[in-house]
């Protein structure tokens, strides 16, 4: 398996980073499969979805961001489900939380948002779940580029579960503002859902065009990552993704 670039700060500022998506699906599987394979990915960014929402949310959250070497930016309940998580690496100049328009029915969804600093390298960041709805998620793919866009940063990163894959219109539309990481580096594997046939994408990093991607997908085969251990830890595949980001 080809190698996916490790973090670094490049002689001129700029920044290698490694940035992992992943739906957790509330912490209900194996935890500790959970954070050995977020571990392995040594990642400086993990956007979360499914954090656990309910009682104690915010231990549970915590004992997982210790266990796998990172600590908690934002997110959890209080974004309705994403959050963000980071290594020591990254310098926080802000956080925010924010809970998108709810559809009467339909389950709430919300944004875990956050302005990082990687060296010279400044960077928003976005982590997602969209909804089941075909027209609300559509909906969702316009307000992320919306926030995206607000966050007054030059580069950008956001990552979730958009529970539809690369043909979906909401994915096409988040595509047609960012560049879609796998599509444009594949590294790894594709499919993050395979709990149905056929296998499918439906989770995805995004970035703003400035962003250089040397790699995305998904990490099998990756040292200290087993197939029990995927299997084990919840219901979806993660998304690795390595990016270079200019300076600011």
């Amino acid at each position: 398996m080809e190698l996916l670039p490790n973090s670094r700060t490049e002689p001129d500022g700029s920044a290698v980073i490694r940035v992992l998506s992943y739906n957790i699906r509330s912490m209900r599987d194996d935890t500790d499969a959970l954070a050995r394979v977020i571990a392995a990915c040594a990642p400086d960014l993990v956007l979360i979805q499914e954090a656990p929402r309910f009682f104690r949310w915010r231990k549970k959250l915590a004992r997982l961001a210790a266990a796998s070497g990172q600590v908690i930016l934002t997110g959890g309940a209080t974004a309705a489900g994403p959050a963000i998580l980071s290594s020591l690496r990254a310098t926080v100049e802000r956080t925010e939380d924010v809970l998108l328009p709810l559809t009467p029915g339909l389950h709430r969804r919300g944004f875990a948002t956050a302005v990082v600093r990687f060296g010279g390298a400044r960077l928003g960041v976005l982590s997602c779940h969209l909804s089941l709805d075909e027209a609300e998620r559509h909906d969702q793919g316009g307000l992320l580029l919306d926030r995206l866009a607000g966050m007054g940063v030059e580069h950008a990163v956001a990552g979730g579960d958009i529970n539809e894959g690369p043909g979906g219109r909401a994915f096409r539309r988040i595509a047609t503002g960012l560049q879609d990481a796998w599509a444009t580096a594949p590294w790894g594997g594709e499919h993050t859902w395979t709990r149905s046939s056929p296998h499918n994408r439906i989770d995805a990093i995004f970035a703003t065009k400035g962003v250089d991607v040397l790699g995305c997908g998904v990490p099998l085969g990756l040292p200290g990552i087993t197939e029990a251990d995927l299997e084990a830890a919840t219901d979806h595949l993660p998304v690795l993704a390595a990016l270079r980001i200019p300076t600011s």
